[in-house]
C-alpha cells in the first residue's frame, strides 16, 4: 500500500505533467498549427480559382493522410500527394483540402488525448515538408528588429522530438519574447526559415552525438543566411551533458542546459 510520501510524489508528478501538457497544448494550438497553415503563398495563391477537382471541401483522404503523417510514413505521405497530382488536382487544392484539414484533425486528436506529443510533432514535420515541396513558405513574420526579442527554437536535423525545445520556447515566451518553434526537419528548411524572418536568437536543441558532426556547418549556414547579420546562436540539449565541448567548436555563441542561465542569456542578447 503506498505511503503518504509516495502519494505526495504522485500528486506532484501528476500536477507537473498536467502543467507541461497545458503548456504544450497552448504552443501547438496557438503557434505550431497556425504557423503550418498561415503562409503568405497560401493566401496569395488561393486567390486563383481552383480549376481542378469537381468540388471544394476536405478530401476524403485527409484522415489517412493524417495517420500516415503522425506515424512518420513519409513514403506513404508522398505517394498520396503524388497520386492526387497525377489525378490533376492543383497544389492549391491539395493544400486547402488535404493538408489544412489534416493539420486541424491532428490538433483535435491531441486535444482528445488520442495521440501523443511525438505523434503531433512527427505529423506536423511531415506536413511541413509537403508544404515546402508544394512551394509554400511562411513569410508573415517580422523582417526587422522589433520591440520584442525574437527567438527561433528548433531541433538539429535528425530529430523529430520537439518536446524539450517546445518547453524551452514556451518559457522564453513567458519572459516576453516572441518565439517561433520551427518544426522543419532539414538544414535547407531551417536556413530558409531564418532567411524569411528576423530573429535575435536562434536556439538549437541537440539530442544525440551524431548530430554534432554537422552542427558547425548548420550554425554557419544559419548565421550566413539570417535576416539579422548579428544573430546569436544558443545551443542546448541532452548531448551537452555527456560531451566536453565548447560553443566555439560549433560556431555558436553559447551552450547552456540551465533554464535560468538561458533566460539571463536571452536578456543579455536582447540588449546587444
Amino acid at each position: 500500500m503506498p505511503n503518504l510520501k509516495s502519494l505526495q510524489r504522485l500528486r506532484v508528478t501528476s500536477s507537473a505533467n498536467d502543467e507541461c501538457k497545458d503548456s504544450l497544448q497552448d504552443v501547438i494550438a496557438e503557434q505550431l498549427i497556425p504557423r503550418l497553415l498561415n503562409s503568405q503563398n497560401y493566401s496569395e495563391r488561393l486567390e486563383t480559382p481552383i480549376v481542378s477537382g469537381a468540388n471544394t471541401g476536405a478530401l476524403p483522404h485527409f484522415t489517412d493522410f493524417t495517420d500516415a503523417c503522425r506515424l512518420g510514413d513519409s513514403l506513404r505521405v508522398n505517394q498520396m500527394v503524388d497520386a492526387l497530382i497525377a489525378q490533376g488536382l492543383t497544389e492549391e487544392r491539395i493544400f486547402l483540402d488535404l493538408i489544412t484539414p489534416a493539420a486541424r484533425h491532428l490538433g483535435t486528436l491531441w486535444d482528445k488525448d488520442l495521440c501523443s506529443f511525438t505523434d503531433v510533432t512527427c505529423g506536423l514535420a511531415l506536413m511541413h515538408h509537403v508544404i515546402y515541396r508544394l512551394g509554400y513558405e511562411f513569410r508573415d513574420g517580422q523582417h526587422v528588429k522589433g520591440d520584442q526579442t525574437s527567438v527561433m527554437v528548433c531541433c538539429a536535423p535528425g530529430s523529430q522530438h520537439l518536446l524539450g525545445a517546445t518547453i524551452v520556447g514556451d518559457l522564453f515566451r513567458r519572459e516576453g519574447a516572441n518565439v517561433v518553434i520551427e518544426i522543419s526537419s532539414t538544414e535547407q528548411e531551417l536556413v530558409r526559415a531564418v532567411a524569411n524572418e528576423w530573429f535575435d536568437v536562434i536556439g538549437i536543441s541537440v539530442a544525440i552525438e551524431s548530430q554534432l558532426l554537422s552542427l558547425k556547418s548548420l550554425t554557419q549556414a544559419l548565421k550566413e543566411n539570417s535576416g539579422n547579420p548579428h544573430v546569436k546562436v544558443l545551443l542546448g540539449g541532452p548531448i551537452f551533458m555527456l560531451v566536453d565541448v565548447t560553443a566555439e567548436m560549433f560556431g555558436a555563441d553559447v551552450i547552456s542546459n540551465n533554464v535560468q542561465e538561458a533566460m539571463l542569456l536571452l536578456k543579455r542578447f536582447a540588449t546587444k
